[in-house]
């Protein structure tokens, strides 16, 4: 038997800045460094527009990675999987031998669109005729790379759906950690003002933008910040920030008293059932969030620290939040029992904390390894 403190952790991720799992993976190889012997880092510097020249020069790259690492002692690789990530997906084909796990960060499907190459990013058309009636090769192609391992999800529901498509994986669910940071300001000694935060893509909810200003109250500030934020046509009401980091995402998220997360994870494809590691980093800065009861969201809110409205029918969507904004915001009794509940989940969703169920799973492969 070999003790976790023993292994060397091969771990394969998108580049810092490239895309929030990659920031996800930066923080969170500080939770699991002190329980292995080493962390070799393979970062995937292409993610999210990759030629296939570069996909196959990653997946010899982890397969130099775990064979080095493998000539030292025992070994596991484990992956950072998102929705448009090819390389982190087909790197994870590696021969049987090698012990191999994976978070699954858009659940249920390590990649929603496997044969993304920069040629299919380049042509819309061209990529859904491709993917989309090729669905059913995608899920078993998906299914095989998955086989006899064990993935981690961030969500409970996420878990369960995904036990649906890959029914020969092991599926651990755990949750997206809430970075560390400082105490803040109360949430009730904040500016009156609502925040919209994340990368600009479509179905994010930035296209919302005018319709939640016209819901709240005049008195109520709207602060959008956020990678390609920049970018969106002004608003009357509404300040833009563009993307923010260090002191500067400290000043939005405590400038805030509600994020909101106006967003559906759905698409042609199915529904994603994803964590938010926007939310994950408001509540790090004591702000709770309102949001629509949909996907993933619906577990987000049932936990705390969160307003959820629902996301369908008259007077849903949008609208709701908006209306919800304005019931709350100038409420100082449920301000704070909702930053009491984000405080809880500070403590409760700490990186060592959501790092349990991982560490757990890595030692019980590592029992199985020779030393």
């Amino acid at each position: 038997m070999t003790d976790l403190a023993q292994v060397r952790l091969v771990y394969v991720a998108p580049a810092h800045g490239r895309s929030g799992v990659g920031d996800y993976a930066t923080d969170f190889i500080d939770a699991i460094r002190p329980h292995v012997l080493e962390v070799i880092e393979y970062r995937i510097d292409t993610e999210g527009s990759e030629r296939l020249s570069e996909v196959v020069r990653h997946m010899r790259g982890v397969r130099a990675a775990v064979r080095k690492a493998g000539d030292s002692g025992p070994v596991i690789a484990h992956f950072e999987q998102s929705a448009g990530s090819l390389s982190t997906f087909w790197a994870a084909a590696l021969p049987a031998v090698v012990p191999v796990t994976a978070t699954i960060h858009d659940a249920p499907r390590p990649v929603w669109w496997p044969f993304k190459t920069e040629l299919l990013t380049r042509h819309r058309l061209l990529h859904h005729a491709v993917h989309y009636p090729l669905r059913p090769l995608s899920d078993a192609v998906q299914r095989r790379v998955s086989r006899n391992r064990t993935v981690f999800t961030l969500t409970t529901i996420g878990a369960d759906r995904t036990r649906q498509l890959l029914r020969s994986s092991r599926v651990v669910p755990t949750r997206i950690f809430v970075p560390d940071r400082d105490d803040t300001i109360a949430v009730t000694d904040r500016p009156p003002a609502v925040g919209l935060f994340g990368h600009v893509y479509k179905g994010k909810g930035f296209d919302l933008i005018d319709r939640l200003r016209a819901g709240l109250d005049d008195g109520i500030d709207i602060v959008v910040a956020g990678r390609g934020t920049e970018n969106l046509p002004p608003t009357p009401g509404v300040r833009i920030l563009g993307e923010v980091n260090g002191a500067d995402e400290d000043a939005f998220f405590t400038g805030i008293r509600f994020l909101v997360v106006p967003y559906s994870k759905d698409n042609k494809y199915g529904k994603v059932w994803a964590a938010s590691s926007a939310v994950a980093r408001s509540f790090a800065y004591g702000t709770p969030i309102v949001c629509i009861l949909d996907g993933s969201l619906a577990e987000t809110a049932a936990e705390g620290g969160a307003v959820g409205v629902d996301s369908a029918g008259p007077g849903s969507g949008i609208d709701a939040i908006a209306a919800a904004v304005n019931a709350a915001i100038g409420d100082p009794a449920r301000m704070a029992a909702l930053a009491a509940q984000v405080q809880a989940l500070r403590v409760a969703r700490s990186g060592g904390e959501c790092a349990r169920p991982v560490l757990d799973a890595w030692r019980e492969i590592a029992g199985g390894l020779r030393s």
